[in-house]
């Protein structure tokens, strides 16, 4: 990028191009006051309080571009007036509290290094506020009338949910709809709270008026959130062992400022009453506590039995991306190296395993293409079977801000919710037939020579084959299988063939299914046929993971079939790297997967089970079977935040440290390895995951060598080539890597495949897959297609959102169904209904609306006493055992 070189009060400035005055002003280390400006978003130049002279006029700096050889004047006596005056002007409206002692708002701040004290603030007051926000509280007389907030909300987030009423000195801010906060469109991001700079918008609580420009740098701590895929750096402010806020970070690689309802508030589950402090052991039926030595040997003399009774393939376990990745690297090395098994399987079974077999046969490793940089410079994005929006509202934002500003889009969803309002072509397929879509996009893209020659000459494999299959794909056809009329279906398919770099992001909506792994190898053949993958022609195809660490869990090894960094357990190589790294041998054949592990519980084979954070009589599929599995299970150990519907289920259950309150990294969804650091000790006895799997070594005699997390990251890196180059020194400095990274002296590699492909012959391979239904259909006693997935407000089973305010602003599980079925079926809105499925039955709130197709309805897996996990079946990917959560055939009734 080129850089403007100017002088600020003599000193010589460089910035650049297309940089503000305001900008080069704070580059020399000069504070002015700048009430209605904000990096983050368009200038305004409405305050006046940013003034300087350049070049001979008075100027405001924020809205004045910095040009080449400029001379700017800050410190004159007359600049500095007029910023004063400007300054007492605003505040001569408000009332004296704005300038409080101790106030951290950046008005109170400026005021304070100008040397205007409270006694400038004169106004009355009495305007009132608007406290019914769990989150977000409104001092009307403390508003100024900037419009950051405004902005912030449109420009940043995209909801648009607030706007400036009233005239004159009245002018202030409001939620868009009318009405209380509370009942507007907010999403609670926070990041009107954020830019205030006055406390008119705050949170409640003791850190009320805290920013992330204006907060206690000796309280901070700063981690990566725990909460969604997107990996968003936040700053923890803490007091007395406490969490008082949780601030997004100006300067986080992918949030760049900015947060969600959940990174951002949803903290209260930490000191919820239920939080789980000592360990519990069943006796006589029930569970009582006990001390932690007891505990332990109780588990290691259970773990000894087992194996003793049924050899080591009779013990599993299950991890998860509610832990870093050091504890899934101990995990797995626990299992492998103490218990002799590869029994050892993570959550990403249930949602991105079809990722990371379908990207591995497509392109070599089983991450995303792309870095989210990358992708958010395209002009024309291809959205798929994911709701960003909601289920990760920064990314959410970030698209749609790109979209605004001109790329084109299309949404491939059966729901009309989030980017699919914005989209250019909005394609609404019927679940589980997006095979069928996707080849009928590739067979125009082949029929109207909009693929790269050249790309599929050189260096892909495969296109006779495809080319073969999709002959059976023409777009009358493909619209008689998806419902998506081939008009639209053409559409898209020149939008995205004709851009110069297109970009595709897809999500659950593409896995979790009983072909996801055809589903997103048929989704890859879009980019192989652009050539818009390793090259600068387009960015390539990147999954939307779902909870904060799905990557790094299997990134770390914790797989059946697969070693940290995805060497085979049959591929002697990987290991002997394994055994020379750990002293031990690695057993060969491949372990058992989460549904299989239920199947054996069932059967008798497996008699004792490690579930580590994940609430699997919630969120798995078939519930009443997993449920039935852990009951006849001799020995079930869960690692939990909370007594959830498995901890009840436990023999023994062990209180865990938080997100919040543990060490390590975790691995976000364009590859990145973060920091994890803990900002408040965990409560009670609670320990982190890491340290219980060392004290269970322990207890049955092993040792397994890693101290600390550190060590077991670098452990990692000796044993996995592609995590070689990382430690957690190298990440303070840096503060994000991707991987690959082999060595510490060498850059990770953000964008993969710009030289060849990690296939065995170098080449992108298009697979002929052909489509195939799915494994449930409607009929006459189950007329209705169910598709799950997640709401703006929740997160996952719902553990830690629902101990909070979250609850106030999504209080009940609804179902969504169209008005035409609400007729159907004698259902009116906001009654209780009764799901029936061939599974299971669960109880959800009607809510009837057009984001839903008629014969097809939607609901959240958020509330576990829905039971809507028992409607779902044991149908899973042929190819990775992922369940089949969007298509399931129900029936609907008034309860």
């Amino acid at each position: 990028m080129n850089r403007v070189a100017i002088q600020v009060d003599g000193s010589d400035v460089e910035v650049p191009e297309e940089s503000s005055l305001l900008t080069a002003v704070r580059a020399a280390g000069i504070e002015l006051p700048a009430l209605c400006s904000d990096d983050r978003l368009s200038p305004a130049g409405s305050c006046r309080t940013c003034l300087v002279r350049a070049e001979g006029r008075i100027v405001a700096a924020c809205v004045t571009p910095a040009s080449p050889g400029m001379r700017v004047d800050t410190s004159g006596a007359e600049v500095v007036r007029l910023r004063r005056d400007a300054v007492e002007v605003i505040v001569s409206a408000l009332p004296p509290r704005a300038l409080a002692d101790g106030s951290p708002s950046e008005l109170a701040h400026a005021c304070r290094s100008m040397g205007i004290g409270p006694e400038a603030a004169r106004g009355a007051g009495g305007r009132g506020g608007d406290e019914s926000h769990p989150y977000v509280h409104l001092d009307r007389d403390l508003c100024i009338a900037c419009g950051r907030c405004v902005r912030m909300c449109s420009e940043v987030q995209g909801t648009f949910a607030l706007t400036l009423v009233g005239r004159g000195g009245d002018t202030v801010v409001a939620p868009g709809t009318g009405g209380p906060w509370a009942e507007s469109d907010c999403v609670a991001c926070g990041g009107c709270v954020d830019t205030c700079p006055t406390g008119a918008l705050t949170q409640p609580g003791p850190a009320r008026g805290l920013t992330s420009a204006f907060h206690p740098q000796e309280a901070r701590t700063r981690t990566t959130c725990g909460y969604c895929g997107v990996g968003c750096t936040l700053d923890v402010i803490a007091h007395d062992g406490e969490v008082t806020a949780v601030l997004p970070a100006r300067d986080g690689p992918v949030n760049r400022g900015h947060a969600c309802v959940k990174g951002r508030f949803s903290h209260g589950f930490r000191t919820s009453p239920e939080r789980l402090t000592r360990p519990l052991l069943r006796r006589g039926g029930v569970l009582e506590p006990v001390d932690w030595d007891e505990a332990l040997v109780h588990v290691a003399r259970g773990l000894r039995a087992a194996v003793d009774a049924g050899g080591p393939d009779s013990v599993a376990a299950i991890s998860s991306a509610r832990a870093t990745n050091e504890e899934n690297y101990l995990v797995q090395k626990f299992m492998r190296v103490v218990i002799g098994t590869n029994n050892v399987d993570n959550c990403s079974r249930l949602c991105h395993s079809p990722s990371a077999a379908g990207l591995t046969a497509s392109f070599g490793l089983s991450g995303g293409t792309d870095t989210f940089d990358d992708v958010e410079r395209s002009d024309c994005l291809l959205v798929v079977g994911a709701n960003p929006v909601e289920a990760h509202p920064v990314v959410g934002a970030r698209l749609l801000e790109r979209v605004l500003h001109g790329a084109a889009l299309i949404v491939a969803d059966p729901r009309a919710v989030g980017l699919a309002l914005h989209a250019d072509v909005h394609l609404r397929p019927r679940p589980g037939t997006n095979v069928a879509l996707f080849h009928g996009l590739a067979r125009t893209l082949l029929a109207e020579g909009l693929t790269d020659e050249a790309f599929l000459r050189e260096r892909a494999t495969g296109l006779p084959e495809l080319s073969e299959l999709l002959v059976d794909y023409p777009p009358d056809r493909v619209a008689a299988i998806t419902g998506v009329p081939a008009g639209d279906l053409v559409a898209a398919a020149r939008l995205y063939g004709s851009a110069e770099h297109p970009a595709i992001v897809y999500g659950l909506g593409v896995t979790e299914h009983l072909h996801g792994t055809d589903g997103v190898r048929s989704l890859a053949n879009l980019a192989i046929l652009r050539g818009a993958v390793g090259t600068d022609r387009g960015h390539g195809v990147n999954p939307l993971r779902g909870q904060n660490n799905v990557q790094g869990a299997s990134d770390m090894g914790a797989l059946p079939d697969l070693l940290p960094g995805y060497g085979k357990v049959t591929d002697s190589s990987a290991r002997a790297r394994a055994e020379d790294v750990w002293g031990a041998p690695v057993p060969q054949r491949p372990g058992l997967r989460i549904p299989d592990m239920f199947a054996a519980a069932r059967g008798g084979d497996l008699r004792a089970l490690w579930i580590i954070g994940e609430d699997v009589c919630a969120t798995d599929p078939d519930a009443n079977q997993v449920a039935k599995a852990l009951e006849v299970c001799p020995l079930v150990v869960c690692n939990e935040l909370f007594l959830s519907e498995t901890a009840r289920r436990a023999d023994v259950v062990l209180p865990v440290a938080s997100w919040l309150e543990k060490d390590g990294t975790f691995v976000n969804f364009d590859r990145r390895f973060q920091r994890v650091r803990p900002a408040v000790p965990p409560p009670g006895q609670a320990r982190a995951d890491f340290d219980i799997l060392r004290a269970v070594a322990r207890a049955m005699g092993a040792d397994l060598s890693c101290a600390t997390p550190a060590d077991a990251l670098a452990e990692c890196g000796r044993l996995a080539p592609v995590f070689a180059g990382l430690s957690h020194d190298r990440l303070d400095r840096e503060g994000s890597v991707p991987w690959p990274c082999t060595a510490p002296d060498r850059p990770g590699e953000a964008t993969l495949y710009t030289e060849r492909f990690a296939t065995p012959d170098g080449r992108a391979h298009l697979a002929a897959v052909p489509y195939l239904p799915p494994g449930e259909r409607p009929d006459d006693d189950y007329p209705l297609i169910l598709v799950t997935g997640r709401r703006w407000a929740h997160y996952n089973s719902g553990s830690m959102t629902r101990r909070g305010g979250n609850l106030e602003l999504d209080p009940v599980d609804f179902l969504d169904l169209h008005p035409d079925d609400a007729r159907r079926y004698e259902v009116r809105d906001g009654e209780q209904v009764t799901v029936e499925s061939r599974h299971g039955r669960a109880l959800l709130v009607a809510r009837v609306g057009d984001q839903t197709a008629p014969g097809q309805v939607f609901c959240s897996f958020h509330f576990p006493a829905s039971g809507v996990n028992r409607l779902t079946s044991d149908v899973a990917d042929t190819v990775t055992s992922c369940p089949e959560y969007k298509v399931t055939a129900v029936r609907v009734a008034a309860s």
